[in-house]
């Protein structure tokens, strides 16, 4: 080395990040491990994270209560927006860090498969990583963090009262308020990659149902601008900064001819749907049986990189459970026992005759 060089000085490590082994992106975890699993790591700084929410919204509040929960534990500060269900509602439904091990977690509430090992050997994400490579927290959905330490982050409610700003440029003045408040948190809590404050950290910026009826104009039209350029105009913000939005969005809402949904997916950067069984044919298929619905991965972030993580598989399900909300490769359940279609297959192969052959499994 030269010896007018100069040199590097490290920067210190940001609590609740880690970087890419590939792409050198620094990550956060979405308080789902497994998830964190799926999507390559866990969230990029600066990007957005989409959820297309299930009909009724449940499984991804779950989600959104999970984010918010990571972010308190590793002193995150939090900045949440949500109208129609009060953000303090929303505070006071976030889970505790669980206090049984990764290993006891797993085993709940999961039957031993007493079947053929071919079965017994197919894959199911790892929701408990050790020693190095753990990375996110653990949450017990059955108990209820104490408000002494939420209170002891920073976290900036919105609910879209008392707007203290406006805009000719928007036609629903609560996007321009909402805009407005989060560039203003971030410009106080010196979030900006220019600034240089003495310890840094990262904003978790979480909006709870983006576009539902609240949100929306007397016309179409108004309505999908406006959105439009919120998420325009947030991006930017994002870029800039260091943060991390988890947005839910009621995709059912919108007609598919209006290429809404895509536009949105396109001007995201992680995008999952949350498709839930409940009132559909596949609640009652012996198929889903284990599952509440599927999670369909629609985008993966490509920070630094001309190709995005690939999964394993797609092929995914999920399912809230007393204590906890898993993600899991979807796999077909096997026939267990002689039923009435796999004997009259049999005698069809046998062409005709009842009489089984001798090799017979």
């Amino acid at each position: 080395m030269a010896s007018g060089s100069k040199k590097i000085k490290k920067l210190p490590p940001i609590p609740g990040t880690k970087p890419s082994t590939h792409n050198a992106q620094l990550f956060i975890s979405t308080g789902i491990p497994s998830l964190d699993h799926v999507i390559g790591g866990g969230l990029p700084i600066g990007s957005i994270f989409l959820i297309e929410e299930d009909k009724y919204g449940n499984y991804a509040n779950t989600m959104l209560k999970y984010f918010i929960a990571e972010g308190i534990v590793v002193s995150h500060d939090n900045f949440i927006a949500s109208r129609g269900t009060k953000t303090g509602q929303l505070l006071s439904e976030i889970p505790e860090v669980a206090t049984d091990t990764p290993k006891e977690m797993k085993n709940d509430d999961r039957d031993e498969m007493k079947i053929a090992w071919r079965y017994q050997n197919l894959k199911i994400i790892d929701t408990s990583p050790s020693g190095s490579h753990k990375f996110g927290h653990f949450f017990d959905l059955t108990k209820f963090m104490d408000r002494k330490k939420i209170d002891e982050t920073r976290v900036t409610e919105w609910n879209g009262e008392n707007l203290r700003f406006k805009s000719t440029g928007f036609k629903k003045q609560e996007y321009v308020d909402l805009l407005k408040s989060i560039e203003e948190t971030i410009s106080n809590g010196q979030f900006y990659v220019s600034n240089c404050p003495e310890k840094r950290n990262i904003l978790r910026i979480t909006i709870r149902s983006l576009g539902s009826w609240l949100w929306m104009c007397d016309d179409p039209e108004e309505t999908k601008s406006d959105l439009f350029k919120f998420i325009y105009c947030f991006r930017a913000l994002l870029r800039n900064s260091y943060a991390v939005a988890a947005i839910t969005f009621p995709g059912h809402l919108y007609s598919d001819k209006d290429a809404v949904i895509e536009r949105l997916e396109h001007l995201s950067d992680t995008v999952v749907k949350l498709e839930s069984f409940a009132g559909s044919d596949k609640e009652t298929n012996v198929v889903f049986k284990d599952y509440h619905g599927l999670l369909h991965i629609k985008k993966l972030s490509a920070f630094n990189t001309l190709v995005s993580h690939c999964p394993h598989s797609t092929d995914l399900a999920f399912k809230l459970r007393r204590k906890k909300f898993l993600i899991e490769v979807l796999h077909i359940p096997p026939e267990l026992g002689d039923t009435t279609e796999r004997e009259q297959d049999e005698v069809s192969c046998g062409g005709g005759s009842s009489k089984r052959s001798v090799l017979d499994f």
